[in-house]
């Protein structure tokens, strides 16, 4: 019985030993775990997703303190030991490193998703240590890819896109023999392909895209024999294409546009029976396209626009394909296009555009109902426009410019009724415009200028809503403009010029009030000027009324259009002077009067001042200081003689009326007196109130505070003669200080209403921002000196730049010509600095809402700084002028049409569009608006540079230019999650510029 007892015990002991061995074992796996889990949820800025991660009691007995473990927390798997296996916690909104996360401390992690959140700082060099790990995702990480990661022998799947990494890819990476999926595009990696990434045997999937990768592509990428996907594009890759890649049998899509490869397309990779997808875009490739792409049986998708290939297309192309994107275009392709491109019924996308092509319209097209978008503008291609093609349900999209095409616009035209852009100009379209056409509901451009087409304009037209753009120019049009082209709300370019139309310009026009192009010239347009033409705010690249029959006296309303730039009135039957008001239209750059019955003083502005003597010849009458008019101190009689009768008359009328005066000024000299003693005490009295005021002003410069009266006295209460410029938030003075310093004053347009709850600004608000504001500092960003809140108006004081901004000095021919581009290469890249100064390194971002060229000013030395940062911020979210926020037509981003979340990739947008416009010479409008890529170096000389300027030489510049335009299509991408971030713009522009 003791032996039975001593065993007992002896049993119990043991059991109890290794329970608590168990037990400890446990916890002390569970803590190790949970403390490294709350040591990096404390370092994050934001872990609110993460409150299940805590550490709390997890027996009743409170003296256990036994902390919880992570296997039930968000985001946190474990295996049957309940040890950590898993982090999945995407789109947690999580900021921070991972640096204080100690992956030491789970052993079995083996998988890794964090992706969506804001992480930034290096990948842990320690990562190395998770030899099960066999997924990782990532997120904002910056610095180079640890080549610990390359110990990873176990990984399966690598997801590192869509991060800030840098550097190159490690050569070690053909160690992670297991990976099948590799995806580490849109980064900022450097370098070579590595040569080993063919010992890759498993790999299926390599996303390489959206990086600075140079150099060529390396012949062993023919050895990863499973591969189905590469996907290069959008680096910087040289050389011809590997014709090694004609042994993966397995391939079926490859896209590499957007690089620098040349040379011929090999016949090799024609040879993949599998492939469906094929997107060489954007290169330099030369030659002709092989015959042996009709093997292709597969094929969905050929894209090799913008190329320098030449010859004819294989007319066999589409017999035995099913293809449903056909992009050929820029090239120099002549001969026919493919008369069964469509033939198997599934063709969407058709673009040939600026190529050589002649003969007819494919037979295949006229029943292709799938087409969604034609683009064959700029060939010489032949056809009825009535016979050659049908109905297109699914069609949103048709530009057949500038080709040969003739016949009617037939009523079938009306029932694609989905389209969104209609071009047929540059043609020989005759006929009347369709009364039908009102069914295109969505169209928002129509362009059918340049044609013969005749009879009067369908009234019907004012239905379409959505209509932005319409010219119909250069026709045969007859009759009155229809009062219902008042009804298109949104229009904003309307260019009637060059055809017979006659009578009034209609009153209604004026209730057009987005427009900001308007031509009317070259007509039979008679009476006065409507007066509600002065309504048009918006307007500001063009009106042109030239070439009329109009009559009676220039309308004082015109110089309500302080926004506009260019305007022509001559040869018309104008009379009477012209109004003072135009001394308001302080953004004129050019004007043209000549040839009407003017007379009288011409208006002392920079557009007449500027003006040639053309631009006033013509008006007998007319007089001032400028070149080609006489002084108005001339007598304006045409005889010296006068009757005497009449000198005696005028005496005694002079008399008569110089007694009345003086005994009128004597009485208003004695009221004004005794007022201007009440008004003086009343301003004091107003003064002394304001004094008191703790937030009634707050101004200052490096010097100390300047007086809310320095800036009224150096403006003179705001006159227009010092004004410098105009905007949507406000009119910029040039003011001079008392202390001989010149600043910029931008007296802003808000509403001052006492309601509060009406009030589009918050005075705490304002003042908060300005404060921020004025403590920014960096060399691209224009100083703000200071803010006035005053109750009389706001205002900003900025830095004053000498040369003004970048849009004047674009538009002026003679200073373009200044602006080398060497000087301009230098103003991208401030531009971009400011921006990434702004988005990155201040203590709260700070969104430009609208980056413009208006709002790039140049110093002496050209140097670019970024101005009016934050000014739309001061205007409520929710007020109603919130829309008008979203920026300049022509450089806001798509997809503001669809939501007010205004992000730091709206920004980079308008610098797309801002870097396209200085490498143009103007806003490149026609280039954005297409819907495939249409930019690449070997088009510049013919599309994008500015032709004001003899092209780049030297290699060095040469290739900055190549640079930036890639940099800036990349930015101009209609999907914002596919735009760079300004910063990793600035680490491209450092690496290659």
């Amino acid at each position: 019985m003791a032996s039975f007892t001593s065993l007992f015990m002896w049993a119990f002991v043991f059991t109890s030993i290794c329970c608590q061995a168990a037990v400890a074992k446990e916890l002390t796996g569970d803590s190790d775990q949970v403390q490294a889990l709350l040591r990096w949820k404390a370092s994050l800025q934001n872990s609110t997703a993460l409150n299940s991660w805590t550490a709390t009691p997890r027996h009743r007995n409170p003296s256990f303190l036994a902390p919880q473990s992570p296997c039930n927390w968000f985001g946190i798997a474990c295996n049957s030991d309940r040890s950590v296996i898993n982090i999945t916690v995407s789109k947690a909104g999580l900021r921070g490193t991972l640096d204080n996360l100690s992956l030491s401390s789970f052993p079995d992690l083996s998988y890794i998703d964090l992706w969506g959140n804001s992480l930034t700082g290096a990948l842990p060099e320690n990562i190395g240590v998770l030899y099960k790990l066999t997924d990782l995702r990532g997120n904002s990480f910056t610095g180079l890819i640890p080549r610990t990661l390359c110990n990873l022998t176990n990984l399966r799947t690598l997801y590192l896109y869509q991060n800030s990494l840098s550097g190159p890819i490690p050569s070690e990476i053909e160690n992670l023999k297991y990976v099948s999926q590799m995806d580490l595009s849109n980064n900022n990696l450097t370098g070579h392909i590595p040569p080993s990434l063919g010992n890759m045997s498993s790999l299926h999937f390599l996303y390489l895209y959206a990086n600075m990768l140079s150099s060529s592509i390396p012949q062993e990428i023919g050895n990863m024999g499973s591969i189905g996907v590469i996907e290069l594009s959008k680096n910087f890759l040289t050389g011809s294409i590997p014709s090694s890649m004609g042994k993966l049998k397995n391939l079926y899509r490859i896209d590499m546009a957007v690089n620098k490869l040349t040379g011929a397309l090999p016949t090799a990779i024609l040879n993949l029976t599998e492939l469906n997808y094929l997107n060489l875009g954007v290169n330099e490739l030369t030659g002709a396209l092989p015959p042996a792409i009709i093997n292709l049986t597969k094929l969905e998708v050929l894209g090799i626009f913008l190329n320098r290939l030449s010859g004819t297309i294989p007319q066999e192309l589409g017999i035995k394909s099913t293809m449903k994107s056909f992009m050929v275009s820029e090239n120099s392709f002549s001969g026919h296009l493919p008369q069964h491109i469509c033939q198997g019924g599934k063709l969407e996308r058709l673009s040939a555009f600026n190529n050589d092509f002649t003969g007819p319209i494919p037979e295949s097209m006229k029943n292709c109902t799938s087409l969604q978008t034609i683009s064959l503008y700029g060939n010489q291609l032949v056809g009825n426009i009535t016979q050659d093609f049908g109905i297109y349900p699914n069609l949103t999209y048709i530009d057949l410019n500038h080709n040969n095409l003739y016949g009617e616009l037939s009523t079938s035209w009306g029932e694609s009724r989905n389209l969104t852009l209609l071009k047929i100009s540059g043609n020989n379209i005759t006929g009347i415009m369709p009364s039908n056409i009102v069914q295109l509901e969505q169209l928002k451009v129509l362009d059918l200028s340049s044609n013969q087409i005749g009879g009067n304009i369908p009234k019907e037209l004012g239905k379409l809503s959505f209509l932005y753009n319409l010219s119909l120019k250069d026709n045969k049009l007859s009759g009155h403009v229809p009062k219902e082209m008042g009804n298109l709300a949104n229009l904003e370019a309307l260019d009637l010029s060059s055809n017979t139309l006659s009578g009034p310009i209609p009153k209604e026009i004026g209730e057009c009030s987005k427009l900001h192009y308007l031509s009317l010239s070259k007509n039979l347009f008679d009476g006065i000027i409507p007066i509600e033409v002065g309504n048009l705010g918006s307007l500001q690249d063009v009106l042109d009324l030239s070439q009329n029959k109009l009559t009676g006296e220039i309308t004082p309303q015109l110089g309500s259009l302080t926004m506009l730039q260019n305007l022509n009135l001559s040869h018309n039957h104008l009379n009477g002077s012209i109004p003072s008001s135009f001394t308001a239209m302080v953004s004129l750059q050019s004007v043209d009067i000549s040839h009407n019955d003017l007379e009288g003083l011409v208006p002392n502005i920079k557009a007449f001042q500027n003006a040639t003597p053309d631009a006033f010849e013509g008006n007998k009458g007319l007089c001032g200081k400028f070149k080609g008019l006489r002084p108005c101190n001339t007598s304006l009689t045409t005889s010296g003689e006068k009757k005497n009768g009449s000198h005696k008359v005028m005496i005694i009328v002079f008399i008569s009326l110089a007694a009345t005066v003086l005994v009128f000024v004597l009485v208003i000299a004695c009221i004004v007196f005794f007022y201007r003693n009440k008004k003086v005490e009343k301003l004091e009295t107003e003064e002394a109130q304001m004094r008191n005021q703790k937030d009634v002003f707050s101004i200052w410069n490096y010097d100390g505070k300047i007086a809310y009266e320095d800036i009224i006295d150096a403006t003179e209460d705001f006159d227009s003669k010092h004004c410098i410029g105009q905007g949507g938030y406000g009119t910029v003075y040039r003011a001079e200080l008392s202390t001989g310093q010149v600043v910029a004053v931008k007296k802003l347009n808000l509403n001052t209403d006492e309601d509060d709850d009406e009030n589009m600004v918050e005075e705490k608000s304002f003042l908060n921002e300005m404060k921020v504001l004025a403590q920014i500092r960096h060399r691209n960003v224009v100083k703000l000196y200071g803010f006035c809140s005053h109750p009389r108006c706001m205002f900003l004081v900025y830095e004053y730049m000498e040369k003004g901004s970048l849009a004047s000095i674009l538009r002026d021919d003679k200073e373009a010509t200044q602006l080398d581009w060497v000087k301009r290469v230098k103003i991208i890249k401030g531009v971009a600095h400011a921006l990434s100064y702004m988005h990155h390194d201040c203590p709260q971002p700070i969104i430009h809402r609208d980056i413009t060229s208006n709002n790039v000013l140049l110093d002496e030395e050209f140097n670019a700084c970024v101005s009016d940062f934050g000014t739309a911020r001061l205007l409520k979210p929710d007020s109603t002028n919130w829309t008008t926020l979203a920026g300049t037509m022509g450089y806001t981003a798509p997809e503001l049409a669809y939501t007010l979340a205004v992000t730091e990739k709206c920004d980079v947008y308008s610098f797309g569009v801002v870097a396209l416009e200085i490498i143009k010479g103007r806003h490149p409008g026609d280039i954005i608006s297409s819907l495939s890529l249409q930019i690449a170096p070997n088009t510049m000389l013919n599309q994008i540079l500015d032709q004001r300027l003899p092209s780049p030489e030297g290699q060095q510049i040469a290739q900055d230019v190549d640079v930036i335009v890639r940099i800036a299509i990349s930015c101009v991408n209609s999907n914002p999650n596919s735009r760079p971030t300004m910063l990793e713009v600035c680490r491209a522009l450092t690496v290659h510029v």
